[in-house]
């Protein structure tokens, strides 16, 4: 075997001069090796560090929210009274919160955490670092390329975050912004006519969109052109497979919604009809419309992205939680061809199913029932791949570290939120759950508890290949428990709430609606809103820690070797950090990505560099049969 190839001991054994005389080669200002990088790992950072802060955001403003929930009327202690400073009067008049702020902050949280915190972390962060390494790359296919699709996602974020400062506040017409609602919000006299929420809104998801696209072709064109010698793609790890059907996801399903955002954007500012209908009146007066648009397209086009979304969120969970549970579980995937085809079907599949989230707009019983089919065959696959999961730690021996304690937890949370969206795939039963809190328990538990819980565990896990750190166990696992108790706490009451009939856009918690006031274990379905609260204020202090041994560890976790999870995949024979190009030596792939506890080795992992011995070829060939007595 080359140095390449050595074991995890040795593995810290470089070649100085290769290494120096690449320093010398790319040797670059400050600014060029950390703000307008084209590196792919110094990018994947820079998208990590901007969807933590922003994942940061947008919980603290459901935190808020849920002030408003448990105590409405009430003024918010401490910092209620600052608040008004910073979000505008109208806000939190005397720290009390109003209906506008709280549809903004209901708006915004939605829009933040999945556009600005979890896409730019679960793709682009995770697979601008990890997937160049997982395949042999030296850097991706398009570097400056790359760099654009950062710094437009910035710029995306930074207009969100300026429409909280302009008169009358930040968007409020939800997260999906259904017209006719959002195409007149914040348009009378008061209001500029592009320095306004809505507007500014619009414009930042151009940008976001933009991104997006732009990062989609750029894993594309690397998957496919720069794969090292011998990595075919039955050898790709899990990870990889996830990112690529996820890079075609977003290609595909993005350019429809564009198109509707512009098309919406001309209707706020330059008069047009594309979703505004005849005969809408306002404030008691007829609108004047130049023609008779849908409010139904939008409809479409924002699900035709927005249902391969949801995949687009949890894909990239899906494939982090596959390379942990194998390492920690010392053997290989199981069924690692039915994962591969499951998450090519979910790819496809996921673009015929987005008008379940329109069952209240009166589609004809043929179209329903196309509809309610694709959807309940889209949750097989996804059933494959968690029943893989689960088979992958039978008889397994397994090593409950901090990232394998996020992934296990993945496995039974995405199992709720996958179960609880069968009765929403009905339409007889949509009727009555539509927008009740039992659908933000539905979609939270994929999302919150499902690939946020996988996103830590990634952090966790790949934290010393970017650092040669590990962070601290202890307080990982501290991070962890109240986490995941909180999180339950938080949404499974809301399964009961939903029931109930509670709505999910009740500003003052549902206390005057007769529905809500039903005892459900104890408490009416208001009254569960101040124990999930609490919960959520707990979450945000059990996440201190995590901030606190990200920051330290940097600097100050314990040192480790280049492979210190002892994997086998391509990523742990570079350097921990590693250099410009990433490999000492160009890696070649012998063999698959999860050959751990092989018969007859000194280890219990195969390095997919590591050569096939002509002995390890007999010992395959002939394996020796039961005898039966």
């Amino acid at each position: 075997m080359d140095a390449s190839t050595s074991l995890p001991a040795t593995a810290g054994h470089r070649d100085p001069h290769a290494h120096s005389t690449g320093h010398e080669r790319h040797e670059l200002g400050w600014w060029r090796k950390y703000i307008f990088s084209t590196d792919h790992k110094v990018i994947g950072i820079q998208y990590g560090f901007t969807g933590l802060l922003f994942l940061l955001f947008g919980f603290s403003l459901m935190m808020l929210m849920r002030w408003q929930l448990a105590y409405p009327g009430q003024a918010l202690p401490v910092i209620g009274k600052l608040l008004p400073h910073i979000f505008g009067a109208g806000s939190m008049p005397d720290g009390k919160m109003t209906p506008d702020f709280y549809n903004t902050l209901g708006a915004m949280h939605g829009t933040i955490m999945v556009f600005l915190g979890i896409v730019p972390l679960a793709f682009a962060a995770f697979g601008n670092f990890v997937v160049p390494l997982q395949i042999g790359a030296p850097d991706m296919a398009f570097p400056k390329v790359n760099m654009a699709s950062y710094w437009a996602v910035f710029v995306g974020g930074i207009i969100m975050l300026t429409s909280f400062f302009v008169p009358g506040g930040a968007a409020k017409s939800g997260w999906t912004s259904y017209v006719p609602l959002a195409a007149i919000a914040d348009t009378g006299p008061a209001y500029h006519r592009i320095f306004n929420g809505q507007t500014l809104w619009l414009i930042g998801f151009i940008f976001l969109i933009t991104s997006s696209l732009l990062g989609a072709i750029n894993f594309i064109a690397t998957i496919i052109q720069l794969r090292a010698k011998g990595l075919t793609w039955m050898r790709l790890p899990f990870f990889v497979w996830a990112q690529f059907v996820t890079a075609f996801l977003l290609l595909l399903a993005f350019p429809p919604l564009e198109a509707g955002i512009i098309m919406q954007l001309m209707d706020r500012v330059a008069a047009t009809s594309f979703f505004m209908p005849v005969g809408l009146v306002v404030n008691g007066a007829a609108m004047h419309i130049s023609g008779g648009g849908s409010p139904l397209l939008w409809q479409h086009l924002f699900w035709f992205l927005a249902h391969p979304e949801v995949y687009v969120l949890i894909l990239p969970g899906m494939g982090i939680v596959a390379e942990i549970l194998a390492n920690n579980s010392r053997k290989p995937l199981w069924g690692y061809k039915s994962l591969v085809f499951s998450v090519l079907t979910i790819g496809f599949l996921s673009f015929i199913v987005w008008a379940h989230h329109m069952w209240l707009t009166g589609m004809g019983s043929a179209v329903s029932a196309f509809f309610q089919t694709t959807t309940l065959i889209i949750s097989i696959p996804s059933v494959i791949i968690l029943s893989a999961f689960f088979i992958s730690l039978w008889g397994g021996s397994i090593r409950f570290n901090v990232p394998m304690l996020f992934t296990t937890a993945f496995l039974p949370m995405f199992g709720i939120g996958g179960l609880t969206g069968i009765p929403l795939a009905f339409n007889s039963a949509d009727l009555y759950l539509h927008d009740t809190y039992y659908v933000i328990a539905h979609f939270h538990y994929i999302v919150a508890p499902g690939t946020i819980f996988a996103l830590f565990a990634g952090i966790y896990y790949w934290f010393p290949k970017a650092t040669g750190r590990r962070m601290n166990e202890f307080w990982g696992k501290v991070h962890f428990w109240p986490t995941l108790i909180c999180m339950n706490a938080i949404f499974l009451p809301m399964f009961l709430q939903g029931m109930a009939g509670m709505h999910r856009r009740w500003y003052d918690g549902g206390q005057g609606w007769t529905l809500s006031g039903e005892h459900i274990w104890g408490l009416t379905g208001f009254q569960w809103n101040t124990p999930i609260s609490w919960a959520a204020w707990i979450m945000g202090l059990a996440q201190i820690p995590f901030i606190i041994n990200f920051f330290w560890s940097i600097r100050h976790g314990e040192k480790v070797n280049d492979n210190p999870w002892e994997a086998t995949t391509l990523e742990w024979t570079a350097p921990s950090p590693p250099p410009h190009g990433n490999f000492v030596t160009t890696p070649i792939a012998y063999r698959g990505p999860y050959e751990y506890s092989l018969p007859g080795r000194d280890r219990d992992f195969t390095m997919q560099n590591e050569p096939v011995e002509p002995t390890e070829r007999r010992r395959r060939k002939t394996v020796e049969q039961p005898v039966l007595v």
